[in-house]
C-alpha cells in the first residue's frame, strides 16, 4: 500500500513529537512549579474550593487512574523505543509509540475506553550485506491496533475490569513495517489498586481475516504488571509485554523496568518515564534489550 510522501508527512509527525518534548522540558526547567511533588497553585485551590487535604486527593486520584489502563481519564503518551541486538550486524530499531486514551461514558455505569496505538518506525538493516528488505533500513508508520473496553464505572468486587473487541489495521508505509493485514479478536484488562500498589493483566489475541500480507496474523498479547505509587508520586514498576506467534509457535517476551514521575507544569499534569527491557525470550533475529522513555500528556475534568 503507498501513502503519498509518507516520509514528509512521518518526518512532520516526529518532528511535531520531538518539539512538543523539547517545549516540555523547558518549560520544567523553567516552572518551580514543575519539580518535585505535584502541586497546584494558590488560582487552582481557590478555583476549586478545596483546601490543603482535597488537592493531594485529587493529586493521588490522578496519580492511580495513570496506572490504569481504562481509567476515565483523557491522555496522550508518546512513548519511544530503542531495542538493540537486531540481526547479524546489531542493529538498532526505534519505535516511536503514540497512544492516546479516550474516555466515553456510554450510561451511568459503563464507560467505553478507547485505546489506540500508532508506531512510527525507524529500522536499521539487519545486515547490510543481504539483498532485499533484510539489507536496508526502513522508516514509516507501522500498523495500527486499537482497542475497544467497555468497563463498569464501579470495581467489580474490588477488581477494576473491561473488555472488548480490538482490531488491527494494515496502516504500514512500507512492508517491513507491518504485517499488510487487517485483523480483529477479544481483549481483556483486569486490575486492583490497593495501599498504593497497582497489578492486574491486560490481554488480547488478533487473528487476520484479509489484507495483502504473506503471512497471516494469528498472535496472543500477555502483559501482567505490577507497580507501586509512592507519596511523592512516584511509581517503579515491572511489567512483560509478552507476543505469542502461533504461526511460528515463537514468543517474544520482553521484562520491562521502569520508573515514573507525575509532576504538573503549569496547570497541565505530565508523567515523565524511563525503563529498561531485557528480551527473556525472541525470535531468530530479535533484539537483545531496549531502553525506553515515554512522556504522558495527562487531560483530567475540570
Amino acid at each position: 500500500m503507498k501513502t503519498p510522501h509518507p516520509q514528509n508527512l512521518l518526518t512532520a509527525a516526529l518532528v511535531l513529537t520531538c518539539a512538543l518534548s523539547v517545549s516540555t522540558t523547558r518549560a520544567q526547567a523553567n516552572n518551580p512549579a514543575a519539580n518535585g511533588s505535584l502541586t497546584l497553585d494558590a488560582s487552582d485551590a481557590a478555583a476549586g474550593g478545596g483546601t490543603g487535604d482535597d488537592t493531594k486527593d485529587q493529586e493521588a486520584e490522578l496519580a492511580k487512574k495513570l496506572n490504569n489502563p481504562v481509567a476515565a481519564l483523557i491522555s496522550v503518551p508518546i512513548q519511544n523505543n530503542w531495542d538493540f541486538g537486531l540481526g547479524p550486524d546489531n542493529a538498532m530499531k526505534y519505535t516511536c509509540n503514540i497512544q492516546p486514551v479516550v474516555p466515553i461514558g456510554i450510561s451511568d455505569d459503563w464507560n467505553l475506553i478507547i485505546r489506540t496505538i500508532m508506531p512510527v518506525i525507524y529500522a536499521e538493516a539487519l545486515n547490510q550485506h543481504w539483498a532485499g528488505n533484510a539489507g536496508k533500513n526502513h522508516f514509516g508508520l507501522g500498523d495500527i491496533t486499537q482497542s475497544f473496553f467497555f468497563s463498569p464505572k464501579a470495581p467489580v468486587g474490588g477488581w477494576i475490569l473491561g473488555a472488548g473487541p480490538v482490531g488491527y489495521y494494515p496502516t504500514e508505509t512500507d512492508s517491513a513495517l507491518g504485517a499488510g493485514k487487517w485483523g480483529a479478536g477479544p481483549t481483556v484488562v483486569a486490575l486492583r489498586q490497593e495501599h498504593g500498589f497497582t497489578y492486574g493483566i491486560l490481554a488480547n489475541h488478533i487473528w487476520s481475516f484479509a489484507g495483502w500480507g504473506p503471512q497471516n496474523v494469528n498472535a496472543t498479547y500477555l502483559q501482567p504488571f505490577l507497580s507501586y505509587t509512592t507519596k511523592t508520586y512516584t511509581t517503579p514498576s515491572i511489567n512483560t509485554e509478552s507476543t505469542y506467534n502461533w504461526q511460528s509457535e515463537q514468543w517474544t517476551v520482553p521484562i520491562n523496568v521502569s520508573i515514573q514521575q507525575l509532576v504538573k507544569i503549569g496547570k497541565l499534569p505530565i508523567a515523565f518515564q524511563f525503563g529498561y527491557r531485557y528480551y527473556a525470550q525472541r525470535p531468530a533475529y530479535g533484539p537483545d534489550w531496549g531502553l525506553r522513555f515515554a512522556i504522558t500528556f495527562l487531560f483530567p475534568k475540570q
